[in-house]
């Protein structure tokens, strides 16, 4: 039999995290989830209540005590907690600082006390900024945020890459396109659907409705980044994860009405060419490096919205 690995998942409560515990119980490991649920939801993890190798610890990444206490006896640490509402920092300038940088900070000092060597992060394709290369590479530079968000997610990746130096800590940073799936909780495909519910006759679209981006249905992305984890063995292991297309705004909208089965739908811009203050327009990850490990994406940016539109109608 082999070893059951003893892993925390941070934010296993929430949409890519509770779909992470999922595969993580299946392969047979022992699973820790801590969240505080303030966006994780417990119908995410019921489902695993009376499985022996699943633990619900409700508890903030801010209370350092508490997260050293998760950490103790543990293997693997997947850090998917975080504040995911990239529009937030327009308005709470110390959101992400809290829940992202300070976050993060609190887990690696509770991991170096305890002896664990090993994290998983799940960062974004936000720190590339507004990138001048297409599809974007893992080695592309200066990195050059424009979102408050996006820059928490990369002091998190550079926290993470000198503890894993100075402290003998294996690394996985994971750079996410736009995931969708069962369980969204937030983003475009969610506010199309609920625009379209209180009125059915007309979806306003932010910014010009042109913006073209990457889309991943988010069973894919769990298996990207367990493909990777066990293909790659380097102290820092850096990956983009994302589909080798996209699918603009009016694109999505125009999928979300025809599944809702609407017709005459006028649609509304508020102009410009982003969506919000810190909104990429463009964005489009290289996936080679993954792609030349073996992986690749079976889905389309569109079929995985077409699907997580389907999910989400009809209830999950």
């Amino acid at each position: 039999m082999p070893v059951k690995n003893k892993i925390l998942v941070t934010g296993g409560a929430g949409f890519i995290g509770s779909n992470l515990v999922d595969r993580l119980l299946e392969k047979g490991n022992q699973v820790i989830v801590f969240d505080n649920l303030s966006s994780g939801k417990m119908e995410f993890i019921e489902h695993h209540l009376e499985n022996p190798d699943f633990t619900l610890m409700k508890g903030d990444l801010l209370d350092r005590e508490a997260i050293e206490s998760a950490c103790k006896g543990i293997d693997f640490v997947y850090h998917v907690a975080a504040n995911p509402d990239v529009k937030l920092g327009t308005s709470d300038t110390k959101v992400h600082f809290d829940q992202n940088i300070l976050a993060t900070y609190n887990l690696l000092e509770a991991m170096r006390k305890g002896g664990t060597k090993r994290i998983v992060f799940t960062s974004t394709s936000t720190i590339y900024g507004e990138a001048s290369i297409m599809p974007t590479p893992e080695d592309y530079g200066p990195l050059i945020p424009i979102s408050l968000y996006g820059a928490s997610k990369l002091a998190c990746e550079a926290m993470i890459t000198s503890y894993s130096h100075t402290f003998d800590i294996q690394a996985w940073i994971f750079r996410f396109a736009n995931i969708v799936g069962p369980r969204s909780t937030h983003g475009i495909t969610v506010d199309f659907i609920r625009k379209l519910k209180e009125n059915p006759r007309r979806l306003e679209i932010l910014g010009d409705g042109k913006q073209e981006k990457s889309y991943l249905h988010v069973s894919e992305c769990v298996h990207a980044i367990l493909f990777a984890i066990e293909k790659s063995k380097e102290e820092v292991n850096i990956f983009n994860i994302g589909s080798e297309d996209t699918i603009s705004a009016t694109g999505i909208g125009k999928v979300v009405v025809e599944e809702m089965g609407l017709s005459d739908v006028e649609f509304t811009y508020t102009g410009g060419s982003r969506g919000w203050k810190g909104d990429v327009p463009r964005m489009r990850l290289k996936i080679e490096k993954l792609k030349a490990m073996g992986w690749r994406p079976a889905y389309t940016s569109e079929k995985s919205i077409r699907d997580t539109v389907r999910t989400l109608l009809a209830g999950n």
